[in-house]
């Protein structure tokens, strides 16, 4: 009869343990994909930055051959430093990244009534750099947002969110485009 309270106290202590390492796991895990979305929006951030350095060459490119469309050329220079300012959350970097492609899109439409300058090497040379970063940004948008996806699901599904609610850990914003016209690289004809 003595080793039943042995035997109770030993099953006690490894559901115990089994319940302290899946705290641990789960908590791991909630740090592994924390960094791993503060990564990816690294990544996304790294392309923003390589787009608002190319729209000032653009602009001056267009510029110089239409020098009577000052209000377009304005107001993309004024929605590339909205955009590249320092944002507290994904949703406003998200805005104000919708008003740049706005704005690009709008600085293109431009272009087209310019044919020199649609024929001009350097402005060919932008156009091609801003659609190969526009692509680099949708696969790190897609990176970012599976990433986020993965903590997010995490934070809501039992028995993790428990965890989740200890740690205070909150879902993420996705980094999404509002505006249905800019779901789209900005159309370029080279």
């Amino acid at each position: 009869m003595d080793s039943n309270p042995l035997l109770f106290l030993a099953l006690f202590g490894g559901i115990g343990l089994l319940g302290l390492l899946w705290v641990i796991g789960t908590f791991n895990g909630f740090v592994r994909l924390r960094n791993h979305c503060r990564e990816s929006w690294s990544d996304i951030d790294t392309e923003l930055k390589r787009r608002h350095d190319l729209i000032p060459n653009l602009v001056s490119t267009v510029k110089a051959y239409a020098a009577h469309e000052r209000d377009t050329l304005e107001r993309v220079i004024a929605a590339r430093d909205r955009a590249g300012l320092a944002h507290t959350s994904v949703r406003e970097q998200a805005r104000d990244e919708d008003a740049l492609n706005r704005e690009v899109g709008h600085l293109f439409a431009v272009a087209e009534g310019y044919p020199d300058l649609k024929a001009d090497a350097n402005f060919l040379h932008l156009q091609r750099e801003l659609v190969n970063t526009e692509d680099r940004i949708q696969a790190a948008r897609r990176f970012y947002n599976a990433n986020v996806r993965d903590l997010n699901n995490r934070i809501e599904m039992f028995p993790s969110s428990m965890i989740a609610g200890l740690m205070h850990v909150t879902p993420w914003d996705y980094f999404e485009i509002s505006d249905l016209a800019v779901r789209e690289t900005p159309s370029v004809s080279l």
